[in-house]
């Protein structure tokens, strides 16, 4: 029960790896709140609907939070919204479409943290999770691809780069509040891909396997809890081995 009654939103934990976000947080002893686009506001369900890209929602979203709790323990930045063109190769991208989804994933994750840091400096507590991915921190390994003929976005490498290192900002900017802003980094996650990427991608991978949401979620919950209460501005790695080759 290493989070206990802890008020903690996730964002996008409709999706796949934010259902298991949530049910980890509340098997924890938690008080997650699913955040999302698709959903219907019903607080006895834990449930808000939210659209990060909108700033009214996202204050909307917190303000009922905050109403009805008093507080806010923790903040899941998960949710992925993206363009309808989001897998075109480099050569074929849209400066407009580069320029939505910048705006839609990582700018709305400054608006997120923004608003939630201002209620927790209050408090003088609180933890901060964003989620990232091995693509912000190394190179694509492009072969995956080659069979089929996909891509990896080049905007995803922008995007999760770049919030690992504003992870770290915040992490140095509200240490002195008792806040706690961490990242964890997955490596890639099944969800039904072409059979070719997922037959060269476990034969890469040191564990021989891509990985779950249940490999994602006990870190993420570990990282919100009092056991990680000296851990900030890192971005945990949840991968397989990928990155240690």
């Amino acid at each position: 029960m290493i989070l206990k009654d802890k008020v903690i939103i996730v964002t996008g934990g409709s999706g796949l790896i934010g259902k298991e976000l949530i049910s980890d947080i509340n098997l924890k002893g938690g008080k997650a709140i699913n955040a999302d686009i698709a959903a219907e506001t019903n607080l006895k369900k834990m449930i808000i609907k939210m659209d990060i890209t909108d700033d009214k929602s996202i204050q909307n979203g917190i303000d009922l939070v905050v109403s009805e709790f008093g507080r806010i323990d923790g903040l899941v930045n998960n949710a992925y919204p993206r363009t309808k063109d989001w897998g075109n190769k480099f050569e074929n991208i849209d400066p407009d479409s580069w320029r939505s989804n910048i705006n839609m994933q990582l700018n709305s994750y400054f608006v997120c943290c923004q608003k939630v840091l201002r209620i927790m400096e209050k408090q003088q507590r609180g933890a901060i999770v964003n989620i990232a991915s091995i693509y912000g921190v190394v190179g694509n390994d492009f072969t995956l691809y080659e069979e089929y003929g996909g891509t990896s976005p080049a905007a995803y490498s922008a995007i999760k780069g770049g919030l690992i290192n504003f992870t770290r900002y915040l992490a140095s900017y509200y240490g002195h509040a008792g806040i706690r802003v961490n990242c964890v980094s997955p490596g890639g996650i099944y969800d039904n891909q072409h059979p070719s990427f997922v037959s060269r991608y476990i034969a890469k991978v040191p564990m021989r396997r891509l990985g779950k949401p249940d490999d994602i979620a006990p870190v993420v919950s570990f990282m919100l809890s009092d056991e990680s209460k000296y851990i900030t501005g890192q971005n945990i790695i949840v991968d397989g081995g990928w990155t240690a080759i």
